[in-house]
């Protein structure tokens, strides 16, 4: 069983908010210094059940991670927890792309690596929120998809998946070849071993551009970004106070009848 998982290098949606900074004439977020990247947190998630699906099966499975100067010693946390090859997709033409450009590259890669069982995504990026790669990716190969799964088993022909559903869970059957978006409920990606980390150095890296796929520009956007910038929060705090808890406790719900609240 062939395994394809697409993994995106993003900055850490962890570090603190004070940090982030916003060319707003470029449009473009900029990277907090002094702050790593990280691998995309869902994207983990999605390679955790790839990896769940080659424990039970033996299946070899292939990163696949698209951007422009993507950093080796970030995405190879991938191969030090049990990918068996990394395929990057590094190009001057990939940076700036919409969901639909993403997905239509990443189809183009995915094309050219061949053959395909299962192809696994996390439900959203940490840095966009979009969550439209994984369905649009199958969307246009033509195969069936389920969106937010939170257990996944494998057999030669189908797959058995459990989805987070708004009052619980669904058990759906999907025949291969199928994509699979993973919610964060299937688990963290597990820590990779010393072995892991000396067996991801020699572990085969391609890297394919722009020209390597066929292609001399990506799809057109279908989106445009119009404005970003951050949003301003004001807040106002007023206290209030009485000679004992009761007083206290009038103000406040005059107060709050004042202000329609009550």
């Amino acid at each position: 069983m062939k395994v394809l998982v697409c993994v995106k290098v993003v900055m850490d949606p962890e570090a603190p908010a004070s940090l982030f900074k916003v060319d707003m004439e470029a449009k473009k977020v900029i990277p907090p210094k002094g702050t790593p990247p990280v691998l995309n947190p869902f994207d983990e998630n999605a390679l955790e059940a790839a990896l769940k699906v080659k424990d039970s099966t033996g299946a070899s499975i292939t990163i696949v991670s698209l951007g422009k100067n993507i950093p080796k010693p970030v995405i190879k946390k991938a191969l030090a927890t049990g990918a068996d090859n990394l395929v990057l997709l590094e190009d001057d033409a990939f940076e700036d792309l919409d969901s639909y450009s993403t997905a239509s590259t990443l189809v183009d890669a995915i094309r050219k690596i061949g053959e395909y069982d299962i192809i696994f995504c996390g439900r959203e990026a940490a840095d966009t929120d979009a969550g439209q790669i994984g369905l649009g990716v199958a969307e246009i190969l033509g195969i069936p998809s389920v969106s937010l799964a939170s257990k996944v088993e494998a057999s030669d022909s189908k797959l058995k998946v459990e989805r987070v559903a708004a009052d619980g869970t669904e058990t759906i059957e999907v025949p291969l070849p199928a994509l699979i978006t993973v919610s964060s409920e299937i688990g963290t990606l597990r820590t990779a071993s010393l072995k892991g980390i000396m067996d991801a150095q020699k572990k085969p890296l391609t890297v394919w551009n722009a020209s390597d796929l066929g292609v001399s520009q990506p799809q057109a956007k279908k989106a445009n970004l119009y404005k970003l910038f951050q949003p301003v929060r004001e807040t106002k705090c007023e206290m209030i106070t009485g000679d004992s808890p009761e007083e206290a406790a009038a103000n406040l719900a005059s107060k709050l009848k004042e202000a329609k609240l009550l």
